[in-house]
């Protein structure tokens, strides 16, 4: 358990990276031709942006790839100085290798600031000879335009269950654990087609017992169950406000739940509830504007508590 298993079983290779075919097959595309523009990748988190970029280069550059691969965190450092300094002084160093060109990889770049992307955007200009340029980010939106028309855009989507699961039984495999099926559907339940996530419930869940199963991967996450929360909405509709307020008050004391926690599994299981759609829907308003109040510093409990009560008088009509 000393390694992290995040970046012990990050892909070596592009081959290796799943759930992102047609993106893989376009990166491939650069490697055989021995050159790329610059290029932005987008999406959510743990969906294999930065083992594309690390890849690319890996596939690239050959076994010295590092000397030619400069990864930077643009939510270390947001401003224009970064730019100016440490991104620019790198570009404009020649290639130590036989492709031409080296990459810098700049991770979170939707952190920098709008003065700190018009500088980058020259610095891509210039040194694009000696240089090309890997952003990643979450949303592409608040990436400038001219950065975005200079780039070849790649947009991540979440990874389906089927290639997290195939992932994860590797992984178990490999370090002698065994898990369920029900473990594998809990944890793909929690991480939402984040891969970094789910690897990371599993080396959790790895630590407290060698065969893992729904119950540990819960207890690893100190979340509350899927079903058990199911069961605290469905008291509620159907007009036991009591009983209902006593097992998400068990809930709370029994797992330390914060309020946004349990805001944020109602919403999910609001989805799957066996109700009319238009219940759903209102259902859906109330959970978003409780979860505004507690944001916005209300008390947890009484803004639980009303959230019930609604729920309660919504499946009495």
């Amino acid at each position: 358990m000393e390694d992290v298993w995040v970046e012990k079983y990050r892909p070596k290779s592009l081959d290796e990276v799943v759930g992102q075919d047609e993106i893989v097959d376009r990166l491939k595309s650069y490697v055989k031709a021995k050159t790329m523009p610059h290029l932005l990748f987008a999406g959510p988190a743990g969906t294999g942006k930065t083992t594309c970029a690390i890849a690319l280069a890996r596939e690239l550059f050959g076994e010295n790839w590092r000397a030619s691969f400069h990864e930077l965190n643009a939510s270390d450092e947001r401003g224009i100085g970064i730019v100016r300094t440490k991104i620019k002084e790198y570009a404009r160093t020649a290639a130590p290798n036989d492709v031409g060109f080296k990459i810098i990889f700049l991770d979170e770049a939707d952190a920098l600031t709008p003065d700190a992307q018009a500088a980058l955007r020259r610095t891509m200009e210039m040194y694009s000879r000696t240089c090309r340029f890997i952003l990643s980010c979450n949303y592409s939106s608040k990436i400038i335009e001219p950065i975005q028309s200079r780039c070849a855009v790649f947009r991540f989507t979440p990874l389906k269950s089927e290639d997290i699961k195939k992932r994860l039984k590797y992984i178990a495999d490999s370090e002698g654990k065994k898990i369920t099926e029900d473990a594998l559907n809990a944890i793909v339940y929690i991480s939402g087609g984040d891969m970094r996530k789910a690897i990371n419930i599993l080396q959790m869940s790895a630590a407290i017992s060698d065969t893992i199963d729904e119950g540990v991967v819960y207890k690893a996450t100190g979340l509350a169950k899927r079903e058990d929360v199911e069961d605290v909405l469905k008291k509620a509709l159907a007009g036991d406000f009591i009983e209902a307020r006593n097992k998400l008050n068990k809930l709370l004391v029994e797992l330390g739940l914060s309020g946004e926690d349990v805001i944020k599994q109602i919403h999910r299981v609001i989805y799957d509830l066996p109700i009319d759609d238009r219940l759903k829907v209102e259902l859906l308003d109330k959970t978003g504007e409780i979860e505004f109040r507690i944001v916005e510093g209300a008390n947890e409990r009484i803004q639980l508590d009303a959230l019930l009560a609604y729920f309660t008088l919504a499946g009495s009509k």
